[in-house]
């Protein structure tokens, strides 16, 4: 337990260190919810993920204590979880990928592509505010930015999207904190 707490603590400090600013982002503000994120290869997002995928992601370029972690099956949704991150964040009632979320799905591409992976599924989940048709609609535009932002990095793997709308929530309650957390996409490896 006390390893994956301090591969979570470096992670967050390894990607926060490593971050840029991308070119031409929409206004993070949270308002709106259209699904589009718009890639544009000249602004160096092909350049950093071609960068990362000669860069090992394998435990041994994270930390020596994810190492204790060997019998974690590498390609599997458990070496994903630990070495890059499954979820992606979004603001109230939007579905526009923050520059937050657009670094971590270059990682996600990265990996993808290191592992080979064929197939995945991306998840759309909303907070319990909402009707439960809009909260579908709208775990529906969160998972097709996803799909739409990996398609811009030409990710190969056959991707799926699903929408289970408020019917998931990761955290039980009605407060922000637990609202942000329920506002995501889940990366699954098939």
């Amino acid at each position: 337990m006390f390893y994956k707490i301090l591969l979570s603590v470096f992670m967050v400090a390894f990607i926060a260190a490593c971050s840029t600013t991308p070119k031409g982002t929409a206004d993070s503000s949270g308002s709106g919810s259209s699904g589009t994120s718009s890639i544009d290869p000249s602004s160096g997002d092909a350049a950093i993920l071609e960068d990362l995928i000669n860069t090992p992601l394998g435990p041994s370029s994270v930390s020596e204590s994810a190492s204790a972690s060997a019998s974690i099956e590498p390609g599997s949704q458990e070496d994903l979880i630990i070495n890059v991150g499954d979820r992606v964040f979004f603001a109230y009632d939007s579905a526009e990928l923050d520059a937050d979320a657009q670094e971590l799905l270059l990682y996600q591409a990265a990996w993808f592509k290191e592992h080979d992976i064929l197939s995945i599924t991306i998840e759309g989940h909303c907070d319990e505010r909402g009707t439960r048709e809009y909260n579908l609609a709208l775990g529906e535009k969160r998972a097709q930015a996803v799909k739409n932002y990996l398609n811009g990095l030409a990710v190969f793997p056959v991707i799926n999207t699903l929408s289970y709308g408020k019917e998931r929530p990761a955290v039980v309650g009605s407060n922000e904190g637990a609202w942000s957390q329920n506002r995501r996409s889940v990366t699954q490896v098939n």
